[in-house]
């Protein structure tokens, strides 16, 4: 097994100690399971690399949202003018 020398600040090494121990870790075994963690949060995620990725991107997050697609321009702008004119005397 490979040896890695982590530097960091007191405050944050007692941090991770005390998060090892309530899980019943090492402090060694905490830390390789919190950077696989983080590796398994991030498999999936790939650079874009066109344009076409970029839009494919956002599509596939309107799909997911159960609202749709969300409003443009112009009804953003509707909206903000109906507000301003909320509670004003209009003179």
């Amino acid at each position: 097994m490979a040896r890695i020398h982590l530097v960091v600040s007191e405050p944050d090494r007692t941090r991770y100690a005390a998060a090892a121990r309530r899980e019943g870790l090492t402090l060694s075994a905490w830390l390789r399971a919190a950077a696989a963690d983080r590796l398994d949060q991030h498999a999936d995620a790939e650079p874009f690399r066109t344009e076409d990725d970029v839009w494919r991107f956002f599509a596939d997050r309107d799909a997911d949202m159960e609202c749709g697609t969300e409003p443009d321009w112009e009804q953003h702008l509707a909206v903000m003018r109906a507000s301003r004119g909320r509670g004003s005397t209009r003179t």
